[in-house]
């Protein structure tokens, strides 16, 4: 059985909108993930955290940071086939003042650490949802401000240059799925389902390539950025 490590953050963890707690299996995006590519062999291995980010420490809340625990992931689930990395809603908190490009810069630390821990693993750079456009407001999450949200936005382009240059699959979550309307952060059931479906269809179409032999045709998912 071949695997494939999905690392993210909430809204891999699949937290309900919310509430203090997650959607069962079968509605979070990497389940229904997992149920699709279990007749091809494959299966998933769900690694999402609340507050996740790529570089950045959370003073409150302890291995938050990615590039602290990847390392230690990739070799406990070891041999690992594809790594869906989902990462960066949490580098635009206001705190951590981070620009789209510097954010990029943390996820290609994460994907330098999967290259140098085997560099045969393929590697789905995917940009995650947007966040609401009302994030920032009391009622919401204040660790946003209207600039995050801004930030945000911007998170596709910027990885999806990234992956043009490291040869990696790049896909678009915000061409997909929404935050929900509960929190202005995290996808809602259907949101789950319209993202796992979409990702589903790229996976399927990368492991028939494998099969096929043409492995190395790069597969981008989203709209084109020029």
């Amino acid at each position: 059985m071949k695997q494939i490590l999905c690392f993210g953050d909430s809204n891999t963890y699949g937290l309900i909108p919310g509430k203090q707690r997650r959607f069962g299996w079968g509605v979070r995006w990497s389940s229904i993930l997992d149920e699709r590519v279990r007749k091809k062999g494959y299966r998933v291995i769900e690694e999402g955290l609340c507050g996740r980010t790529t570089i950045f420490d959370d003073t409150y809340r302890k291995g938050r940071r990615g590039t602290e625990l990847l390392p230690i992931l990739l070799e406990a689930h070891s041999p690992i086939d594809i790594v869906i990395l989902m990462l960066g809603t949490n580098d635009c908190k206001t705190v951590y003042g981070a620009t789209p490009e510097r954010i990029g810069e943390g996820v290609e630390e994460l994907v330098e650490q999967i290259q140098s821990f085997d560099s045969n693993i393929q590697i789905v750079l995917v940009s995650p949802i947007a966040l609401g456009s009302e994030v920032w407001k009391e009622e919401y999450d204040i660790e946003f401000s209207r600039h995050s949200v801004k930030v945000s936005e911007r998170l596709p382009e910027v990885y999806q240059e990234i992956a043009w240059r490291r040869g990696l699959e790049f896909f678009a979550a915000s061409d997909y799925a929404n935050p929900s309307r509960e929190d202005q952060e995290h996808m809602d059931a259907e949101n789950h389902r319209l993202f796992a479906e979409a990702i589903s269809r790229k996976i399927e179409d990368m492991i028939e390539g494998e099969l096929s032999g043409n492995s190395g045709e790069l597969l981008f998912y989203g709209e084109q950025v020029s």
